[in-house]
């Protein structure tokens, strides 16, 4: 039954993604916003075929950045079902097979991290999203996790444009659970679904096997950074972390050093 579920999901995935790409082919959304939109109806659709179900808390906000911790890529899909965004991403995506291409098409803003003149570019980047008037998200830690209860180091450049273009900030913090079910059958979220240490084509095979997932997404209010916070990246980076883990309880800070990018 555990293969035959995966195959179905499998062939359900692949349609609402076949599905998609005809749909804006056809339209050829101009706006960022008709880009977001039909991100978020693809995004929905995937979500429901492998019955990935969420709530949120807190108010949801129109404009202004959004940071979030980042798990796995299905955050990318809460985000874009829970409301239509823009996504800040870094240029390399662009040149992926296929997903560069839905990523283009979906409206994203790339930045391009190191060597000369990145923090201007990145600041044009940012003030194009924020110009279409849709919230602008990105995932501060840089890179996914593999724990429910820990928020990483984060990277201070993309959060020192947004502060610089006076852009309110909110933090995000998103937490899974798997079903009674999958838990009784030994499967766990850092071994069936968080990106660890396997490839992803085991990850996703692994998965799809999963009866369910339930994403709690937590919303914050606008981060009042301190004066000393809003000169020094490093500071504002260690105040918008401490704001996310006041989300959700027993939620900890890595240890490490941060992170500048």
């Amino acid at each position: 039954m555990s293969v035959l579920r995966k195959l179905y999901r499998l062939v359900l995935c692949i349609w609402d993604f076949a599905y998609s790409i005809a749909e804006v082919l056809i339209t050829r959304p101009k706006t960022r916003a008709g880009r977001a939109a039909w991100l978020r109806k693809l995004c929905m659709r995937v979500m429901r075929s492998v019955d990935i179900t969420y709530e949120t808390r807190g108010t949801i906000p129109t404009h202004g950045a959004v940071i979030s911790n980042h798990l796995m890529f299905f955050d990318i899909f809460l985000h874009s079902s829970v409301n239509p965004v823009v996504f800040i991403s870094k240029a390399e995506l662009r040149q992926t097979p296929l997903l560069g291409w839905i990523s283009m098409m979906a409206g994203t803003v790339y930045v391009s991290r190191g060597g000369g003149g990145s923090a201007a570019k990145a600041a044009e980047g940012m003030g194009k999203g924020f110009r279409d008037g849709l919230p602008v998200v990105f995932f501060p830690e840089g890179t996914t996790g593999i724990d429910n209860n820990v928020v990483m180091n984060f990277r201070s450049g993309l959060l020192a444009q947004a502060i610089m273009l006076d852009q309110p900030v909110t933090p995000v913090f998103i937490h899974y659970d798997i079903s009674p079910i999958d838990a009784a059958a030994g499967k766990s979220l850092e071994h069936d679904f968080f990106w660890g240490p396997q490839k992803l084509g085991q990850l996703i095979w692994d998965f799809l096997g999963l009866h369910e997932i339930h994403a709690t997404v937590v919303f914050g209010d606008p981060i009042q950074f301190s004066a000393e916070g809003i000169a020094n990246r490093k500071v504002a980076a260690e105040e918008a972390r401490e704001a996310m883990v006041a989300l959700w309880p027993g939620v900890r800070k890595a240890t490490t050093a941060t992170v500048i990018l």
